[in-house]
């Protein structure tokens, strides 16, 4: 398999990225290695792309393992390494003399990744003591507040749905987002769809398209604001986090919990499949959801998850997103509450996870050890060449395949994760 790593940035430099091509084409395929088996890329230039580049290849995108040039004056040129233990490979090239239409962001992009034994990558430290006792406490807490869901229809963007802004409380915040459906009454698979990282307007285009499928769709605000407002602070993902009582993620993990409560108590919910989705912090929310309500979800179908590997700088791996400091203690210790990696092993869905192991905002490393963990059907979608791509159009192509066959079946065919065909069909159709 050869990939073209591209270059592509802004429109104005959409030219020169065109004709800039760099393909690679990895030893495996799979981009999946065994412990101590030699990992390489074949690299070769094409139309005016660089031929000289500083390569830099590390492990876990965090302790370097070796660096040099790479001259494709020839044709072509070949990087090779191994490791001895689990662990994730992130090759980046950078050309060596710089390309004036290109940005220093854009020339970086030049990545691709690699996995070795991925099925045995652990966590690097363990959860805290009392991480069931406190989330419990916050559930117990939230279920004695009472729903009070508004629904107030708006204008749908597509034919043949029907549309409302949605509203309901939680612990300590209100809950916002759009509710979408088929017209007129009936009973359908709840899915919900959480927002990635940032402070925007919820588009509606999704909600239509999904209600348009047939689902009852959820699209809720990562935020305590309006689904046509964006006023929560930009900086929200650092506020509080020297504390689990005052972190903003507390709020965000419970209304994302709540949401399940919201489907769960609608009557037109088939009272068979909820499913939860969404990309980056979407797909964060979504393992902390199905993590609160064990037993309670059909499905976790995800895109490059973030929220793992939050206090990994201390052990060798490179952190992703919200990307909170190391050196603070209390810090390192909020940050354990809200790992992805922690409420993994409460899942008891099957889970498609799309990986990019590219992918420094979510780094690979902590998605597949939050993978591993969790005691369900479970299946990683690795991307060899993607970074963080929230439209990847091999993890988009899984998603529809998945949400697809949860929609007409109720249920979901897991696939071997670490290369093969194997599948697993899942019955996954929890009632009320």
């Amino acid at each position: 398999m050869a990939v073209c790593l591209s270059t592509a940035g802004s429109a104005q430099e959409a030219t020169q990225a065109t004709a800039e091509a760099l393909k690679v084409t990895p030893d495996h395929a799979t981009g999946v290695y065994a412990v101590r088996e030699p990992v390489g890329w074949t690299f070769a230039a094409s139309g005016s792309a660089a031929r000289r580049y500083t390569y830099a290849v590390r492990e876990n995108n965090k302790r370097e393992l070796l660096s040099g040039e790479l001259d494709l004056s020839s044709g072509e040129g070949r990087i090779t390494t191994e490791l001895n233990h689990p662990g994730m490979l992130l090759v980046r090239l950078t050309p060596t003399l710089p390309t004036p239409l290109l940005s220093t962001a854009v020339r970086n992009k030049l990545t691709i990744g690699a996995a070795v034994a991925p099925e045995r990558i652990r966590p690097g430290e363990a959860e805290p003591e009392d991480f069931d006792a406190f989330w419990s406490r916050k559930l117990k807490a939230q279920a004695a507040v009472p729903l009070n869901a508004t629904e107030t229809p708006v204008e749908a963007t597509t034919a043949g749905i029907e549309m409302s802004s949605v509203t309901f409380d939680a612990l300590g915040s209100k809950a916002h987002g759009y509710l979408a459906k088929p017209s007129g009454p009936g009973k359908y698979p709840a899915l919900i769809i959480f927002q990635y990282a940032g402070v925007y307007k919820l588009p509606k285009s999704e909600s239509a398209k999904r209600a348009k499928e047939g689902w009852l769709v959820l699209n809720i605000q990562a935020h305590d604001m309006a689904p046509d407002e964006a006023t929560a602070p930009a900086d929200y993902f650092l506020r509080g986090n020297r504390s689990r009582e005052t972190s903003y993620f507390l709020g965000m993990y419970l209304r994302a919990s709540r949401a399940v409560d919201y489907l769960r108590s609608h009557p037109e919910w088939d009272g068979r499949t909820i499913v939860l989705t969404g990309a980056s912090q979407g797909g964060q929310q979504s393992f902390a959801a199905a993590g609160l309500n064990p037993g309670k979800i059909t499905a976790v179908v995800v895109i490059v998850p973030a929220g793992a590997d939050i206090t990994g700088d201390r052990y060798g791996r490179r952190q992703g997103y919200p990307s909170w400091t190391s050196t603070d203690p209390a810090v390192v210790q909020t940050g354990r509450y809200f790992d992805i990696i922690n409420f993994a092993p409460r899942i008891r869905a099957p889970t498609v996870a799309a990986v990019g192991l590219a992918d420094i905002v979510a780094p690979p490393a902590g998605i597949v050890t939050a993978v591993n963990r969790i005691k369900a059907p479970k299946e990683a979608v690795l991307m060899v060449e993607a970074d963080h791509t929230l439209n990847h159009i091999n993890g988009n192509r899984r998603v529809d395949e998945a949400l697809a066959e949860l929609r007409r079946m109720g249920r979901l065919t897991i696939k071997k994760s670490w290369g093969g065909t194997v599948k697993v069909k899942v019955d996954a159709t929890p009632h009320r």
